[in-house]
């Protein structure tokens, strides 16, 4: 029994490995960006979930779930402020390319001395993210779009 164990994970962590940004994906959803119903897709929209990554691909990932829309990023300090770093969640709720079918939290802390302190975040940060991740999907949309014939 637990030998199977070890020769299942790999198998799992390959087939995991796939799922999250294929071109086969993008290209087999719908021109109004719908996900066709596949057991053997992402879970959300590959467009929200690719332009999710490709947005947060300046931070450390601690976590994905393309089958449940999941991104949870590490901590992450920029150099221009050494005392301040943030964490982000994005949940994508939706098989389909709609605003409200994004939810994102940030998280942010301040070092004070050498701990670090819960903070707030500013107010747009989240919706200056949630912008960019819709305009990156659309831009990912509209360049899977096959071309028009006049």
């Amino acid at each position: 029994m637990r030998s199977s164990r070890f020769l299942v994970a790999p198998f799992l962590a390959l087939t995991l490995a796939g799922c999250g940004v294929t071109s086969s994906a993008s290209r087999e959803m719908g021109n109004d960006g719908v996900s066709p119903p596949a057991p053997k897709t992402l879970g959300v929209n590959a467009y929200l979930w690719q332009a999710s990554l490709d947005t947060l691909s300046f931070l450390p990932l601690a976590s994905t779930d393309p089958f449940g829309g999941l991104i949870i990023s590490g901590w992450y300090t920029a150099s221009s402020s050494p005392d301040e770093r943030i964490k982000v969640m994005v949940h994508i709720m939706d098989r389909g390319l709609r605003a409200d079918g994004l939810k994102i939290a940030v998280f942010r802390q301040e070092r004070h001395g050498t701990e670090w302190r819960d903070a707030k975040a500013t107010p747009y940060a989240a919706r200056k993210l949630e912008d960019a991740i819709l305009t990156r999907a659309r831009e990912l949309r509209l360049a899977t779009r096959a071309p028009q014939r006049t």
